[in-house]
């Protein structure tokens, strides 16, 4: 298993720096999304389902990452790992270029009751349960950092929440060094849509 997971891990670098080469070709990318990923994410990546997260405007590195680990198996899921299925490296590539140049427009905070709960998760995090404020990796503003952490900051609360709850419960374990998994799992429901609500409305 160990030896299966270092060749796949081997393999993964070598088509990615091979890809990082060339230039992102954003026509050919726009063809790829206007015919594949148009119905679940919109012509310009700003999904209007909120079981469909927002792309547009999202760092780079991070959308390249997914893809290719859906493409893998790193990351599960039926219909992204379908949709990817027949794209290089390169064409991910293109499309991680081509979306995060796309304007988000952004999702807003909604439930006034929890909002200073979730400010205080995001910026100060729990401490008596140890967990870390969002903030710390995903910026003061929800901005995200290049490669490992996503842009949060006007997603869907839903998607977000939903994301959390996949860290706990096993439903998705693609993160760096179990980082999200070790925090979703001291955290309730509750928390969660608090702080995910609370992201929505950041800019």
């Amino acid at each position: 298993m160990i030896k299966r997971s270092l060749l796949l891990t081997l393999l993964l670098a070598a088509g990615s720096l091979q890809a990082q080469d060339q230039a992102p070709d954003l026509a050919k990318a726009k063809q790829i999304g206007d015919s594949l990923c148009v119905a679940c994410h919109a012509a310009d990546g700003n999904s209007q389902l909120s079981a469909n997260p927002k792309i547009a405007g999202q760092i780079p590195e991070y959308i390249y990452k997914q893809l290719r680990e859906f493409k893998s198996g790193v990351r599960q899921d039926p219909v992204m790992g379908a949709m990817v299925a027949g794209l290089d490296d390169h064409d991910m590539l293109s499309l991680a270029h081509y979306y995060a140049g796309q304007t988000l427009q952004p999702e807003s905070a909604q439930n006034l009751d929890t909002i200073e709960l979730g400010k205080k998760i995001w910026r100060a995090g729990i401490a008596d349960k140890g967990v870390p404020a969002c903030a710390a990796c995903h910026g003061p503003a929800g901005a995200g950092m290049p490669a490992q952490y996503p842009r949060i900051a006007g997603q869907f609360a839903e998607y977000t929440t939903l994301q959390l709850q996949k860290f706990r419960d096993g439903g998705r374990d693609n993160d760096p060094a179990q980082m999200m998994r070790m925090i979703a799992l001291k955290m309730t429901d509750a928390e969660m849509r608090a702080v995910a609500d609370y992201a929505a409305g950041l800019r």
